[in-house]
């Protein structure tokens, strides 16, 4: 009897050490999976995996960033969809750096409205149509950063007009992480590059560039540069020039002289970045406003070699494009009179499939009287950026060009094969001197035959131009008459951005990311098909279960 004792206890004593060391064993394993962490992104196009450029903008956070998403309460489908992709965004932004804190909020409820309204923060309206009836819901598609006492807006909705309502939402979740990366690099920036606006050649004032200069002060330091300041020393106006590390010429209409060019492109040789709007034919809006009527003419800026030299020509043509943009024109008398949008050929709108940072997923770039750039085989590397659509066509200069044409509008067989007009090109790499087999304009120490540098032309000034509406500036890209938003901001913005980029930031802007979308007809069509698949079929499987258990059970204790 005592021997089955002490085998009884000696089996209990065996039992408690395997309990203690499957309990150690499991706090021991639990230590180690709280100190190795890892996630797993198996989505094909890696949606979920945050490119090395994004990291980088928060490895200067050491404080908590606060996010408020204001995508929260009853959304449309297509919302809740991009409000749950912005959250397993953040999460993967969140899991990198834990001073990312972010929360959702229903501006409605939160009497965050007045808030959003006040810093231009403009809500979408949706009018969705099911069951024969018409809903309208109010939906504020954006983002607050803040950080270091520092508040930054994040627009999650992209617009694109050529866009599906799909395509739109597909766009925005793929603009995701550039917006939210772009956001913490402007709350996070410490040392900032400069940025010139060339001045003395009788460029577009502040009021008309306000928009594009207000977009470019998040990210740089502005200012003017006056190119015609030191006339008798063009060699300290080099060197107050290298002082910037990028150059905007807005829409110059005064000539360059041979010393102002060797200024430019010794500043060029030196690694400097330039952006320029320029135009070679001259014909404005205002004129045909006033008059009814203006005359097109060949504009001589003296940039013919400049440029040429660099690998392209800007010729003194316009483009004439179908796939335009209105222009408002004033129908009726006296108080019946009334500004109605009618289609302006000499008004192109562009966008590319070019899968470019600067131009993937924008939206439409306005044009007003563009010129058309040829690309040569000499210089640079040479990218076209923007192109005119098939339907267009070049048209010579001298002309008048008068309003009569909206009446008498050309045949669209007129059009057939004359399209793809080059508007806006890029070059980078290495460049060859404008003067590196002429006579220099004037003696400068360290001159240079060829350097590395990137340089953006597009062929229209207005590009940059925001309208002006009683004295105030618009938002660049918007037209008042129409009440459309345009790319031109967003594309002028890129482009600086890439010029100037120097940790990878904006390739993010070329991730491309594939979403599965519901056909909303299909999905009313077969609304009730797929509820009783979904409802009627498990309780039928639920019944038949409950006859044969029962059938069973009787017919097994029957015996």
């Amino acid at each position: 009897m005592k021997k089955e004792i002490h085998t009884s206890t000696k089996k209990e004593i065996h039992i408690s050490i395997k309990i203690v060391l499957v309990l150690a064993g499991l706090i021991i394993l639990n230590a180690i999976a709280s100190s190795i962490f890892a996630r797993f992104d198996l989505t094909q196009d890696k949606r979920y995996t945050l490119s090395e450029a994004s990291k980088n903008t928060l490895v200067p956070v050491k404080s908590p960033i606060n996010i408020t998403i204001f995508l929260k309460g009853d959304l449309p489908a297509e919302y809740k969809r991009l409000a749950d992709e912005t959250e397993q965004l953040l999460a993967e932004f969140a899991a990198y750096n834990d001073n990312v804190e972010y929360t959702f909020v229903d501006p409605i409820e939160e009497n965050a409205v007045d808030f959003l309204n006040e810093n231009d923060m403009k809500p979408r309206y949706i009018t969705e149509e099911a069951a024969n009836k018409v809903s309208r819901e109010v939906v504020y598609p954006w983002a607050i950063a803040i950080y270091d006492k520092k508040l930054v807006k994040i627009q999650l909705y992209k617009n694109n007009i050529a866009n599906s309502d799909e395509e739109k939402i597909a766009s925005s979740v793929q603009h995701l992480e550039y917006a939210f990366a772009d956001a913490f690099s402007k709350l996070t920036i410490k040392q900032r590059q400069r940025v010139a606006i060339l001045r003395g050649h009788n460029e577009l004032d502040d009021i008309f560039i306000y928009s594009f200069q207000k977009a470019l002060v998040e990210y740089y330091n502005l200012g003017s540069f006056d190119i015609t300041a030191f006339p008798d020393d063009p060699e300290k106006t080099l060197k107050n020039l290298e002082r910037f590390d990028l150059l905007v010429v807005p829409k110059p209409t005064k000539k360059f002289s041979d010393k102002e060019k060797y200024i430019l492109d010794q500043y060029t040789m030196r690694g400097g970045k330039s952006l320029w709007l320029i135009e070679t034919a001259q014909a404005e809006m205002d004129s045909i406003r006033e008059k009814g009527k203006t005359l097109a003419f060949p504009r001589d800026l003296g940039l013919q070699d400049f440029f040429f030299s660099y690998g392209i020509r800007i010729n003194p043509k316009l483009v004439n494009d179908m796939q335009c943009a209105a222009i408002g024109m004033e129908f009726g008398e006296g108080n019946n009179a009334q500004y109605l949008p009618v289609q302006w050929r000499y008004n192109p709108l562009t966008q590319t499939d070019l899968k470019h940072p600067i131009t993937n997923n924008t939206n439409l770039v306005r044009f007003e009287f563009a010129n058309q750039i040829d690309v040569l085989k000499s210089g640079p590397k040479k990218t076209v950026l923007l192109k005119s659509s098939p339907q267009s066509k070049l048209i010579g200069i001298p002309k008048e060009i008068s309003l009569n044409i909206i009446e008498n509008e050309p045949a669209p067989e007129t059009y057939q094969g004359k399209g793809g007009q080059n508007l806006a090109v890029l070059l980078e790499g290495t460049f060859e001197s404008v003067y590196a087999n002429r006579v220099k304009p004037f003696e400068l120490s360290g001159a240079k035959n060829q350097g590395e540098s990137k340089m953006l032309v597009i062929a229209d000034g207005d590009v940059i131009k925001n309208q002006v509406s009683r004295g105030q500036p618009q938002e660049l890209g918007y037209d008042i008459i129409t009440k459309r938003q345009y790319g031109n901001k967003e594309f002028l913005v890129n482009s600086v951005n890439y010029l100037l980029d120097n940790n990878g930031l904006i390739n993010i802007r070329s991730k491309e990311l594939k979403l599965a979308f519901l056909d909303s007809q299909k999905v009313t069509d077969e609304k009730s098909y797929w509820q009783w698949i979904n409802i009627g079929f498990p309780l039928a499987i639920l019944v038949i279960f409950g006859v044969v258990f029962t059938y069973m059970r009787k017919r097994k204790f029957a015996k």
